[in-house]
């Protein structure tokens, strides 16, 4: 078994979904010598998150944002931590919501997503800066 991993910043985006598979693969291009296996990313925030979805069409992640944004409202008052801003707890919330890892399997050294997949950085706030990823792939 071989175990890779790279832990890479990420330049601060605009709130919102953003598609990073190239930039995971290049991160690690060492998934290549795998036949079989697995590579996790793992955001270290918790403020942003990670997802798989739709990499086509941009009007998904443009609706992946009105939608959080609706379901996970700024300057509720019943919030208790609003010391960062409007946007801090509604981001802590929307990347519980989503999680801060995704796994994907490697076959024949290459990530096996479907045609339409991508893997989402969803930064969900203002000015969140730069976000750092742990990409860890192990297999055979």
């Amino acid at each position: 078994m071989k175990i890779f991993q790279q832990i890479t910043d990420l330049p601060q985006v605009r709130r919102g979904f953003h598609i990073i598979t190239r930039e995971v693969i290049n991160a690690l291009p060492q998934i290549s010598e795998l036949k079989t296996g697995m590579l996790q990313v793992f955001i270290q925030h918790t403020s942003a998150s990670l997802c798989i979805n739709e990499n086509a069409d941009p009007t998904v992640r443009q609706d992946f944002e009105m939608y959080f944004n609706k379901a996970v409202p700024e300057n509720d008052p019943d919030y208790l931590h609003d010391y960062e801003g409007s946007d801090d707890m509604p981001a802590h919330l929307k990347a519980a919501m989503l999680g801060a890892s995704v796994s994907i399997p490697i076959r024949n050294g290459r990530l096996a997503l479907g045609t339409w997949q991508g893997i989402y950085l969803c930064e969900h706030r203002n000015h969140g800066g730069s976000r750092t990823i742990v990409i860890t792939a192990w297999g055979e």
